[in-house]
Formats: C-alpha cells, structure tokens, sequence
C-alpha cells in the first residue's frame, strides 16, 4: 500500500490546482473516498477470495515405480482434479523434477514384495506446498496398506525455517520500485525524465537489495551469504517495477497508484507462489506466476537459495521483458508532444523553487525533497521488511498454555510438573479439573490444549485443541505431544473442539476481516491529511470519519460474506464492531498526521500492522512469534480486531467484551488528543492573529511550522 500516492491521486483530480471553485471541492471530497475505497476493496477483495478456501488444482506430482501397480496409481492420481501425476523410473528422477520444480512432490513405491513406501518433498519450494503434497500422497499409501516416510530433498536452512525469506525480500523489491514514484511525481518531478531517473534507479536499485539483504542475511539471519544475488535480482526487480510504475506516471499521473498496486501487490502476492502454493490458486494466478516481477523475483531467489539456480533464467527473462518493455514505452511517450507533461500534476518551473515534499505538507527546498523522495520509501522498506522478517522467519514455540486433566488429581498434578520440567519454555502446562473445564479454556482461548490421560488401561490418550483458534498452534501442539505418547507406548486420539468451516480452511479469515477494518480507519486519515487541508477541526472531520467508517464496514462485511462467501451470519454484530475499529483507528491515526504530517504515518504502519500482524495471531500464532509479541496481543487494534472476528464466527462470541475495550481505549485516547490539538492551534491562531511571535513570519516560515489543518 502506498498511502502517499493515494493522498496526490486525491490531490490532483482533473488537473487544475485544488480550490478553484466550489464543484472541484465537491470532486476533492469524492476523491478522498474513492481512492481509499478503491485500496482497500482491491487489496481484501483478492486476498480474501483467493485465500479464504484454497484448494490444489492440477498440483505436478511424480509417482516412482514401474508395472500394473505403479500405473494404477498414476491413473487413480490424475483422475482428481487436485493432481497430475507422471511416472518416472528412478528415484533420482523424481529427485530431479523437484529441484527442477517441475513437480512438488514424489511418492516411491515399494519394491516388489515391500510394503514402505516413501513420500518425497522439497520444503524449501513452500512450506504450505510441503504440507499439501503429504496430504494428497498419503492417503495413496493408506489406501494400499503402505507403511510411509517422508524424506524431504531440500529442506530450508535453520534460520529461515518458515521459508518467508524469498516472500519478504521480493516483497521489498516491489516496494523499492513503486513507492517512490508516488513521491516524485509532485515534489521533484524534473527526475522523471529517463536521462535522470535512470542513473537514479540504478543508484537507487542497487541501495535498497543491498538493504534487503543487509536485513535479512546479517540483521535477522534468515539468509546466509549470497549478496550478489540479492544485488542482481534486486537490481532487476526493482528496476522492471520502477520504469514500469514511471509508464503509469506518465500516462495517468497520480492515479498510477491504482494499477501499480493492482499488479505488484495485490496481484502479485497470490500469484507468487511464495506464501501459499500457486497450484491453490485459481488459473489466472497461474497465468500471472509466469508473467508478474513479484512471482519472478521471488521464485529466482529461491531458485539461487535453494535449488542451485535450476529455472533462475527464465525468472530473470520476465523482469527482462519488463524493464525493456517499459523503458520503450517510456521513451515513446517522452517523444510525443506532451512528452514532458505529467497528467494532473501542475509543473514546476524551476527545480530549485520550494514545493511541498509530500502531499499536503509545507514548501520545502530542492534538497529536503530529494531527501523525503528517497526517506520516505526507504522508512517503508527497512519496517515492512525489517518487521516481518524478524518476527515470521524462524517460528518457535514457546510458553504454549496447555491443561491436563485425569482421573485422579495427583497424576495430573505429576504429569503436569514433568511436562513443565522436560519441555521448560515451550510449554506452560496447568491442571484442570475435568474435560469440560478444560474445553471451555480452549473455547475462551485461554489455553491452547487439554492433554487427557486415559481413564483406563489399554485406551488412548486424548489431545483436545481448537483449529479455529489458530491452525499454525495446533499443528505446533500436535507435534509436540505425539512423539511423547509414541515414546511411552500410548495412543493418542486427537479432537478438534472447534473446527475451522468449509470457507476457511486456513483459517486466514479471521486476519483479513481484522486487517480491512484497520486499514480501512488507518488509510482514511492519512488521505485527508494530504487531500482536504481545508477540514481544519475535529468538529469538521468527525462526520466523515463517522460516515466513513460505518460505509466501509458495511461494503466489506456485504464483500467477504454475500459477494465472496467467505464469513457468513452475525451481520449486525460484524458490521458495528467494524465500524467502531474503523472509527478509533481513524482518530488515533489523526494524532500523528495531524502533528507530524504525512511522516506520522511510519510509526502508525509500525504499530497498526508491522507489530500488530505478528501480535495477532490471525496467520502465524502468537506462541511461535518472538515472545516481545505476546504482551502486545493484548494492547494493539489489530489483535483485537483480529480475535473479534474470530470469536464470532467460532466461538459464540466469547472474548468480544474485553477486546472492544481495547479498541473504544485507542479511539478514546485519540479523541482527547485530537481535542488537544485543536486547542493548541487555536492558541497558535489567536498569536498569529494578535501580532504575537508568528505574526512576522514568513509564509513559507510559517507552513513549516503549523499543521496542514491549520493552513
């Protein structure tokens, strides 16, 4: 998301400068709704619809074996739409399609008179895909009584064991190449011509994958060497989306925002086949993984990484094509007549005459915009990488809550104190008296699991965990306490008390809903910081946050329930909670940026959705994040937005209460502080106005010091 560029695409509507007359204010207003609808309804509309219940579609798989067997099972493979399997000869041909990605897993049959059978897989090519390709082959081996192994050809390093390294560092890329045009379009425009902004883009280009890189490799650790890799594919990646946004530019000015993000973001993340597995992706996200930078970026990483370059060349073509395409394109604009004209963007005559620096803020010199043009982007890219790196790349458990219950208190009590003592700092077990008790712990989300000793000799253990509360934990809890019963001998019989529905497998709903409310009260404020300086006052902007935020909240709930299907009931409910999230994270935004300006909106990413989204538990759970997130689950928005959609839809609506406060806390504080602000520019007026120390002051002085809603 790019909300500078939203802020000048509201800014310039139909080219001439902003209060002309009355009907261009009108189209200004609509413009601060329209952009940030538009943003938002792209970006949850895809994901939601694409992610909410993915399934495998035609997923390449190879089958290791000859005769009638091996042919039957080819046959019973390819008739499902979820697989297309080939037969290979050897193992080492499977070996050779799964470094080759030409297939994503591989499942050897036994020799003759065998019964073990092996399922091949490669980690390092997605650990959702991992996952996928057991679920599809085991079944086989069950289905004709084989014992199976998995042997796993190319597993992911250590420190980057949840495989997001290539999906952060391509993510960087992108930003690197589109965000800081929306900059450079209003505040140094004179760049935008190719014989400057190339040697720019090169600088610039090479500067931000060496960053990536610095990030990723020696900061978090999740990458280990390879900086001439990142520097070559960087160079590229950025490059190919930079020309590519700087055609946009000039062709549609501000308004490049829109496609930019559509195709590097919003587009790109389902069509990468770096989160979740492209084959889950409907056939035009195939199409795009072939054709997109963000898929081709990330994929020749991973192609160097971890599979010794196999395919590296045909993902460096696609940014080839790209980069060649665009600087064409460009080229052939620059030599039309309006060649040297930007739509809607009024020209600035002299480079060196003070212009704004970002929307919205004072005039400021040559050299403070060419610092803002490469801070601000730089700021983005350092906390989106920087964050999400840090917190998603080597996910371990710690401090799970888990009860056990038996039938005699004292074997609870002792199975508990062994439990702490063997797994000291990854479980944090208690007792509980009986099953109920402990199910509704889990219901309430207060633990994670119920470990149920046997009642009686010769049955099993049972392992009580809730894959709604969060899917990640419960297969992270599952892990641990199997090898523990198969160690002593005693089955384990598992339970799922609330299980994820039919539209969420994943369980990634509940995040979307969170994350669109968010954005949604997040994104309006910082527009209207930019685009509508005349909105002065509190009392002048309370109506539009207030009209806006249940708008938003009821276009989103009709979006992920009527339109995609992926939540359904408790409409009422869905559609005021988001409305107050939406509200309170609107005015707690409108501290900073009424304050600092647009600046204020890094340290607001930063708390909003860098810490919130790993805080959350609404795709990774909180107990496999680094511990400094836990305590923030119960002080951030999201969190609380995040645990509220959940909780309706799965849990009766248990935890609501104590979220919301949370929420109402943030908008309150926002509130009172926004009153402050406007008695303190009050203040500042009347000193103004009096003839008090500002009264002197030069105008250009004097924007530098007082707030855009002061202006």
């Amino acid at each position: 998301m790019d909300t500078e560029a939203v802020i000048e695409a509201a800014d310039v509507v139909d080219g001439r400068p902003p209060g002309a007359d009355r009907k261009e204010q009108i189209i200004r207003m609509v413009a601060l709704f329209v952009m940030p609808f538009l943003m938002v309804t792209m970006m949850f509309a895809t994901y939601m619809s694409t992610m909410h219940s993915p399934h495998p579609r035609d997923m390449p798989v190879a089958v290791v074996g000859s005769g009638a067997t091996a042919q039957a099972v080819v046959d019973g493979l390819n008739a499902a739409d979820s697989t297309e399997a080939t037969l290979v000869a050897t193992r080492d041909d499977a070996v050779d399609l799964l470094h080759d990605q030409e297939a994503t897993g591989a499942l050897i049959l036994p020799t003759a008179g065998g019964a073990n059978a092996t399922i091949l897989t490669a980690s390092a090519a997605g650990a959702s895909q991992n996952a996928t390709v057991q679920q599809l082959l085991a079944p086989v081996a069950f289905q004709n009584s084989w014992q199976t192994t998995t042997e796993d050809v190319a597993p992911l390093p250590a420190g980057d064991s949840a495989g997001i390294a290539v999906l952060f560092a391509a993510m960087g890329m992108m930003l690197a190449g589109y965000v800081p045009l929306s900059i450079m379009v209003m505040g140094v425009p004179h760049l935008l011509r190719l014989r400057r902004f190339l040697p720019v883009l090169a600088g610039w280009s090479a500067l931000t994958s060496s960053i990536i890189w610095l990030i990723l490799g020696p900061v978090v650790g999740a990458v280990e060497g390879h900086y001439l890799t990142f520097l070559g594919v960087g160079m590229l990646a950025t490059a190919a989306v930079g020309l590519a946004q700087l055609l946009f530019s000039k062709v549609i000015g501000p308004l490049a925002v829109l496609p930019g993000m559509l195709l590097w973001v919003v587009f790109g993340m389902p069509a990468s086949n770096l989160a979740l597995s492209v084959h889950n992706m409907p056939g035009f996200f195939q199409f795009l993984h072939g054709v997109l930078p963000l898929p081709a970026a990330g994929e020749a990483l991973r192609s160097v990484l971890y599979f010794d370059g196999n395919g590296l060349g045909t993902h460096l073509i696609v940014l080839a094509v790209w980069i060649v395409a665009a600087l064409a394109l460009c080229l052939l604009k620059e030599r039309s007549a309006s060649g040297n004209m930007i739509p809607g963007v009024p020209p600035i005559a002299d480079a060196n005459s003070k212009a704004p620096a970002l929307a919205g803020g004072p005039p400021r010199s040559k050299r403070f915009r060419y610092v803002a043009a490469a801070g601000f982007p730089l700021a983005i890219l350092v906390v989106v990488v920087g964050a999400m790196g840090f917190s998603m790349h080597k996910p371990q458990p710690h401090d799970i809550p888990v009860v056990v219950v038996a039938a005699a208190p004292g074997q609870a009590q002792q199975t508990a104190a062994g439990l702490n003592a063997q797994l000291d700092g990854i479980l944090d077990v208690t007792v509980a008296d009986n099953v109920d008790e402990a199910t509704e712990q889990i219901r309430s989300r207060e633990v994670v699991a119920a470990f149920v000793l046997p009642s009686a000799p010769d049955t099993p253990a049972t392992l009580y965990s809730a894959s709604a509360a969060n899917a990640s934990q419960q297969s992270a809890i599952r892990a641990i306490f199997q090898p523990i019963t198969a160690a002593q001998g005693l089955p384990l019989t598992l339970t799922d008390v609330q299980p994820l529905s039919e539209t969420d497998t994943g369980g990634s709903n509940s995040m979307y809903v969170g994350m669109s409310w968010i954005m949604a009260g997040f994104l309006f404020l910082a527009v209207l910081r930019g685009g509508a300086p005349h909105v002065r006052r509190l009392r002048q902007f309370l109506p539009l946050l207030g009209g806006w935020a249940i708008g938003m909240s009821v276009w989103l709930w009709f979006l992920f329930d009527v339109l995609i299907g992926a939540i359904s009931g408790n409409a009422l409910e869905t559609i005021g909670y988001g409305a107050l999230t939406i509200f309170s994270v609107s005015l707690a935004t409108g501290v900073l940026t009424r304050t600092v300006g647009l600046a204020g909106i890094i340290p607001m990413m930063v708390v909003l959705m860098m810490a919130g989204v790993p805080a959350s538990g609404g795709g990774m759970s909180v107990y496999l994040v680094p511990e400094v997130f836990r305590p923030l689950q119960d002080l951030l928005p999201l969190p609380a937005a995040v645990d509220i959609a959940r909780s309706l839809r799965y849990f009766d609506g248990v935890g609501v209460g104590q979220n919301l406060l949370v929420i109402a806390i943030w908008g309150a504080v926002g509130l009172v502080l926004n009153l402050v602000i406007d008695q303190w520019l009050k203040r500042r007026e009347r000193r103004s106005d009096s003839g008090g120390p500002d009264a002197g002051t030069a105008p250009e002085a004097h924007l530098r010091l007082v707030p855009a809603e002061a202006h």
